[in-house]
């Protein structure tokens, strides 16, 4: 597979990553919804949501030891259980569909995902909350789509944890650890699937350090952008990488 690949098509490899992990470090998640589309032109997406699934975890453990002390872990264990069966769930989809059809539903979700934040952005929701029964169905779902597209799904659960109105610190260490866990047992699913080749691990380590640099520039940026204008852009880049990933043959 790497054999094959030309150096344009390594750089924009690199290109995507970089841009993902500076919005995730703008806004504290989307890398992987932004990584996978860019680089499902280059990669299959069985290749892609393995790989994303990855170099995520990493970043996870590392901010799950730092943050341990934070966690709410009232909510974490209400969230905990759903999210595991949502990764089986997912896994067990993910190892049927074929590439095309897998392309096809990640290009509809990204629309559908864009076009509800623009109307959120455009038209404003009430402030509300949430009890803690919805951890269920929005763990489950938002780890199944987590599962099987490399992302998005997560943000059900960041719309849960505003509903429930934790204070900043504690939302994001209790979210960090829910994730670390979702992450660890997507892993062990893709890995006992054989999705891990050599190819894989070796593309791995190399973006290991882009992570790391797009991360740390997107922390920085990120006090220069309102939380609603980026909002609008990454609404904006969704809708398009959409778009082009149904529109490709």
């Amino acid at each position: 597979m790497l054999d094959a690949l030309t150096l344009l098509q390594y750089a924009w490899i690199v290109a995507a990553i970089f841009v993902a992990y500076v919005a995730r470090g703008m806004s504290g998640f989307g890398a992987g919804l932004i990584a996978a589309p860019l680089l499902a032109y280059v990669l299959p997406l069985h290749v892609v949501v393995p790989l994303c699934g990855l170099l995520v975890f990493v970043l996870f453990v590392f901010l799950t030891i730092r943050d341990r002390h934070s966690v709410i872990w009232g909510e974490l264990k209400a969230l905990a259980v759903p999210t595991i069966f949502g990764v089986f769930a997912g896994l067990g989809l993910f190892r049927l569909l074929d590439n095309r059809l897998l392309v096809i539903l990640l290009g509809s979700f990204l629309i559908l995902y864009g076009t509800y934040m623009l109307a959120v952005n455009a038209l404003g929701l009430p402030q509300f909350r949430c009890s803690r029964r919805w951890a269920i169905p929005l763990g489950f779902t938002g780890a199944f789509f987590d599962t099987l597209f490399g992302g998005g799904g997560g943000t059900l659960v960041v719309i849960y944890m505003h509903g429930r109105e934790i204070e900043r610190m504690a939302f994001r260490a209790t979210l960090a650890t829910l994730w670390f866990m979702e992450m660890a047992t997507r892993i062990s699913g893709y890995a006992l699937a054989g999705y891990y080749t050599r190819e894989v691990l070796l593309l791995f380590g190399a973006l290991l350090p882009i992570t790391w640099a797009g991360t740390w520039l997107g922390e920085r940026l990120g006090n220069r952008v309102s939380p609603e204008t980026f909002s609008r852009i990454l609404a904006v880049l969704l809708i398009l990488s959409g778009l082009s990933l149904l529109l490709k043959k």
